[in-house]
């Protein structure tokens, strides 16, 4: 349902599912990391009504997790781009994830997404420096090539990505032929 992107890194698709309505990605070694990019995968949407309000989670000097909502997506805007470098320190806001039991290690931060209502997430008020960038999609218009470099379609990535995990349920070890 959901993906999570940070520069020089894998993409994650398997967020975690802690609660019927609540999902987590882990984001090992945090502390190089600038910015997040949250995103709806386009598989599931976010039934009517309903968005998802998008937390940061980072272990404090004693290594109780320091939750603080960055901002929403929702069906009509399914990503956005958070600024966390400057929130590894302060205070901590309210949160739906504080009863629950996640495992987590001293060196890991997380996402978290919870499932809400509209009209309870537009009376919440993201932290300050968590500055979602306003950054437009692109189309292929603005797209300038040089000729060092070649874009692939998205929609191509997604194809090749549905095939290899078909293959690999399939067989674990087909890559190895």
């Amino acid at each position: 349902m959901f993906g999570c992107l940070v520069a020089g890194r894998l993409v994650q698709t398997a967020a975690q599912q802690v609660a019927e309505d609540k999902f987590v990605f882990d984001l090992p070694d945090y502390e190089s990391i600038n910015h997040v990019v949250v995103f709806m995968l386009g598989t599931i949407p976010f039934p009517e009504g309903m968005g998802g309000s998008v937390y940061f989670s980072y272990p404090d000097s004693n290594g109780m997790p320091v939750w603080q909502l960055l901002g929403f997506v929702t069906n009509g805007k399914p990503s956005a781009i958070f600024k966390i470098s400057g929130l590894k320190s302060g205070e901590g806001s309210q949160h739906p994830f504080g009863a629950m039991n996640i495992v987590r290690t001293p060196s890991v931060a997380q996402i978290g997404i919870s499932v809400e209502l509209l009209d309870s997430m537009a009376q919440q008020t993201p932290v300050g420096n968590a500055a979602v960038s306003s950054v437009d999609s692109f189309t292929q218009a603005q797209m300038t090539p040089s000729p060092s470099e070649m874009f692939i379609p998205a929609n191509v990535v997604l194809k090749w990505y549905e095939n290899f995990q078909r293959r690999l349920a399939q067989n674990p070890l087909f890559w190895k032929t």
